[in-house]
């Protein structure tokens, strides 16, 4: 990790000397020296393992797969053809990979919280194999939880957006119980505490989504703005909007999916976004070509599979080739984000 010097002594000294003992009562065993792990609760230790788990990486890697790593949380993704008569095979070698490293790098994995998610279309679904890891047969679920999300074999998120909503719904209903003993501020930190964090969460992927399955996080938007303002429930939503000055629960996905746009344009985000993404070229000089338009995707890789409609690299040249060429060359994140929301407001409301 180029970590040398008095550094590495100070990680050293962090983790080298330690004990553990057992408590029962007012009885404790023996100190038992640590040889390896690091200490919960730091603020170090999630970083130090993360470190420590960088090679497994490499061995996912070594067999055409992807990961990403989440502390003490793995996944794999491994993309095939539905014909393919090698991919189940690599996998499974991959698998098997991970286990012994994890073996031999004094981990334990653990086969029952294991899960695995064919994503393909529905003519795909019975391909008649099961992943294995450690000895251990992996059914193939129907749907799995992803920091949160639920992701299901289709990628429709309908089951995501109905959690989101029951909850959402479930909390607006003790919320009400309390607008008698707060004033409107106080009420409205609360609905954002408890509800808009909700909707906000993760909300990039929920831009192009069908509206009948979008329509029930509206829902609990327009149910949220009602009780702020102590509307009844036949008034129209959209000047209860106005009035709080909140974007629609389509345009704040659309706002949250262009901020992340402009920071992976401008060296703030993640690389591997901006790789996803690339500035459009034309063959021959056009009044366009110091616009800083997005090179969209050929029509060829979205047309077949409708959830790549969805995909980052489709939606983000199709929203940032929307907005106005003075937004699109904002200076700074925070003057486009500003010039972004009020832009976002007037096609909202139209004014």
């Amino acid at each position: 990790m180029g970590l040398g010097g008095t550094v590495l002594q100070w990680l050293q000294s962090f983790l080298e000397g330690r004990s553990q003992m057992v408590k029962l009562g007012d009885t404790c065993s023996d100190p038992w020296p640590l040889t390896c792990g690091v200490p919960q609760g730091s603020i170090l230790s999630p970083m130090l393992f993360n470190i420590y788990m960088k090679p497994l990486g490499e061995v996912i890697r070594g067999f055409g797969g992807r990961c990403h790593l989440y502390a003490d949380d793995t996944q794999i993704h491994y993309s095939f053809p539905s014909d393919s008569k090698e991919a189940p095979r690599m996998l499974n070698q991959c698998l098997a990979a991970v286990a012994d490293w994890m073996r031999r790098n004094k981990l334990r994995i653990n086969p029952d919280k294991t899960e695995a998610l064919l994503v393909s279309r529905s003519s795909d679904r019975g391909i008649g194999w099961q992943p294995v890891l450690d000895g251990v047969a992996l059914p193939l679920k129907s749907q799995v939880r992803s920091l949160g999300v639920l992701l299901d074999s289709a990628l429709t998120l309908e089951a995501q957006v109905s959690a989101v909503a029951g909850r959402a719904f479930a909390q607006l209903k003790l919320v009400r119980q309390l607008r008698p003993y707060l004033v409107k501020s106080d009420l409205t930190t609360v609905v954002h505490a408890l509800v808009t964090s909700r909707l906000d969460y993760c909300n990039v992927l929920y831009v192009g989504l069908p509206l009948k399955t979008a329509r029930k996080l509206q829902l609990v938007q327009r149910s949220a703005a009602r009780l702020i303002t102590e509307a009844s429930y036949r008034e129209r939503s959209t000047p209860l909007f106005k009035e709080l000055h909140w974007l629609p629960f389509i345009f704040r996905s659309q706002f949250k999916v262009q901020t992340i746009i402009y920071k992976a344009l401008n060296g703030l985000g993640p690389t591997y976004l901006r790789d996803r993404i690339s500035y459009h070229k034309p063959a021959r000089s056009l009044r366009s070509s110091g616009e800083a338009l997005l090179s969209p995707l050929p029509a060829s890789q979205t047309r077949l599979v409708g959830t790549r409609e969805r995909a980052f690299s489709a939606v983000a040249p199709r929203l940032w080739n929307s907005l106005p060429i003075e937004i699109r060359q904002a200076p700074t994140l925070l003057a486009f984000r500003k010039d972004l929301k009020t832009w976002l407001f007037r096609c909202a409301f139209g004014e």
